[in-house]
């Protein structure tokens, strides 16, 4: 199955690269440098071909390079869903902006022609951090499904957030928090069912899989309980709500919990490696449910992918990733992380001299 791919990517002044050029030719790709080389910085570049902020999350403004700090840029040649496309996204002093083929688009576009799937080092905590990071993770999940998620989530928390605000400022009036409520209601209920179908989708192709990584046992807890009628439960919820300043139920206080199923142990009392490896799962797991949806894999990135895998679970994520035929940009610090990949990828050494990165394609 031919997947998804970066074919040619271009930075200007983004992070620490002043200038940079890479092809790839669909294969896995391998960034290997030392700590500080710039290698995760062209992951998010990647990142950024898809709507929202990236896998780290960063304003717009805080991805110039500095110290110039004169603005950004990418801009790469893609295989879509469908075709061949040109990409550019930058900022000069505001907001992100996106054109594809030479035509201004909104950041939705992007995900009709790119799907990505991510995995970085600040993820390895997902099962001990608190329940926010989970929810994000969960929501990152359902946007590679549903991208119209990200709409129902920007309604549900801009009519909580003016809700909260009656909230703290104790308004007491009804007419006011009705309609407020009555929207998080009805886009409460597209994101719950966005969830579970990409809570059900992941299970799923979890079932099916012969692999090395162990299976996660998933379930969504709601703190407050399962509600039916949300818009009724804010309105009999609002003397609580007032003394709290905040909203107290809804899909903004679910929780995601994992189960290492094979032995019935939640995720948190996992060791460190087993959490790694049940993350590993889901990223494949939502690999391939994506990849039976649209006919070709996703686009995977995966920052320092190996640091708590042994060679043989090292080994078999790349006979994974080969056998779903993704190209996946990893990155790592010594090039024998990547023995076992071997001539099916292809691998750049990234240095930072004197800050000026350096890019050298490996044969």
């Amino acid at each position: 199955m031919s997947g998804l791919a970066i074919l040619t990517l271009q930075l200007s002044h983004f992070r620490s690269h002043r200038a940079a050029r890479l092809e790839f030719d669909g294969r896995p790709v391998a960034l290997v440098g030392a700590n500080g080389a710039g290698k995760t910085n062209i992951l998010e570049a990647v990142s950024l071909l898809s709507p929202g902020r990236g896998l780290r999350r960063a304003a717009a403004e805080d991805l110039a390079r500095r110290p110039e700090a004169i603005g950004w840029k990418i801009a790469a040649t893609v295989a879509g869903l469908s075709a061949a496309h040109e990409l550019e996204t930058w900022a000069e002093g505001g907001p992100r902006q996106v054109r594809i083929d030479g035509k201004t688009a909104p950041q939705l576009a992007l995900a009709r022609i790119l799907r990505m799937v991510w995995l970085v080092p600040a993820m390895d905590r997902l099962w001990i951090e608190a329940a926010e990071g989970r929810r994000r993770f969960l929501d990152r999940t359902v946007l590679s499904f549903s991208p119209d998620h990200a709409e129902a989530v920007l309604t549900y928390e801009k009519a909580m957030r003016d809700r909260n605000r009656l909230l703290k400022d104790e308004v007491r009036d009804p007419h006011w928090y009705g309609a407020l409520e009555a929207q998080m209601a009805a886009s409460g209920a597209v994101i719950a069912a966005n969830r579970a179908d990409a809570l059900a989708r992941l299970t799923a192709a979890q079932e099916g899989a012969e692999t090395a990584f162990p299976r996660a046992s998933l379930t969504l807890v709601h703190p407050e309980g399962e509600v039916d009628d949300l818009a009724a439960a804010l309105a009999e919820n609002r003397r609580r709500d007032m003394a709290a300043g905040r909203t107290l139920l809804g899909p903004h206080r679910i929780d995601l919990q994992a189960v290492f199923s094979a032995k019935g142990v939640p995720a948190d009392q996992c060791s460190t490696g087993e959490q790694k490896a049940l993350l590993i799962s889901l990223m494949l797991a939502n690999a391939r449910a994506l990849a039976a949806d649209l006919g070709r894999p996703p686009i995977l990135l995966l920052d320092e992918v190996a640091a708590h895998l042994d060679a043989g679970r090292r080994a078999a994520l790349y006979d994974e990733i080969c056998a779903l035929g993704a190209q996946a940009i990893m990155t790592g610090t010594e090039p024998g992380l990547f023995d076992s990949l071997g001539a099916r990828g292809q691998s750049f050494a990234i240095a930072d001299d004197v800050g000026l990165s350096s890019i050298r394609e490996v044969p």
